[in-house]
């Protein structure tokens, strides 16, 4: 039997019962194990954790616990220097590519909006969405926590709200991406590159109103889809404003 003290930090605790969070807490092992797995015990997907401290010395996940450990689990650390520690989460995060769950749909099409490129498709199975995160080196966006604790996948974010806008945010926070946000230069349909067209090329698809009222277009390289900068454009540079200032 073996005698361990976990605590776990800052966020990491909304996945804890309520009664362990944000304290040290003993537990008891039958047999030895791994950092990982006994941080995936608790329900805590380790593309979650940044920094784990045992003992006083940073750990990787491969370590195994001895009797006696004392053990601090932190979550993804963006503004703060620990390059002297055991970093467990890759740098640097620019330039990602992601891939959304099928529940994510909403999510994934803001995100697009906004120039990120997101692979989503709304009846991808968990093993097709898998196999595309490992192949393509993708980073995975879902509400599902076990799809996390794969031990292939080795970035990813569980998204804790359920509402688009808020999860666009905890994105936007989670990988300090407010300084990459390119609006109109991705389609919301299907992840493909926008490129500025001339209104006469598009006017056969054009309704009434949209030809009558607006001069500046853009058309989808992959699907042809037409966007126009109308009423939505509005609300996308609200939303924009409002990260950034976020």
């Amino acid at each position: 039997m073996l005698r361990i003290t976990i605590r776990f930090y800052e966020e990491l605790n909304d996945f804890i019962r309520a009664d362990l969070r944000r304290r040290p807490v003993e537990k008891t092992l039958a047999h030895t194990t791994t950092v990982k797995d006994l941080i995936e015990s608790f329900g805590i997907p380790h593309t979650e954790v940044d920094l784990i401290v045992v003992n006083g010395e940073s750990s990787g996940f491969g370590r195994r616990v001895v009797d006696g450990d004392l053990i601090s689990v932190y979550p993804v650390f963006e503004s703060f220097d620990i390059s002297g520690l055991t970093r467990l989460q890759q740098r640097p995060l620019r330039n990602l590519r992601f891939a959304a769950d099928c529940h994510l749909g909403k999510l994934a099409e803001k995100m697009r909006l906004l120039g990120f490129d997101v692979e989503y498709h709304n009846h991808i199975t968990d093993e097709e969405l898998f196999n595309a995160v490992v192949d393509h080196k993708k980073v995975l966006l879902t509400r599902d926590r076990r799809l996390l604790m794969r031990k292939e996948i080795d970035r990813g974010y569980l998204l804790r709200s359920q509402l688009p806008n808020e999860q666009l945010e905890e994105v936007i926070r989670r990988f300090d991406l407010r300084d990459q946000l390119l609006p109109f230069t991705r389609c919301a349909k299907c992840n493909g590159i926008l490129e500025r067209v001339e209104k006469e090329a598009v006017f056969h698809l054009l309704e009434p109103k949209t030809k009558l009222y607006y001069n500046d277009f853009f058309q989808c390289q992959s699907c042809r889809q037409v966007y126009w900068q109308g009423s939505h454009l509005e609300k996308i540079q609200t939303l924009i404003e409002k990260i950034k200032a976020g």
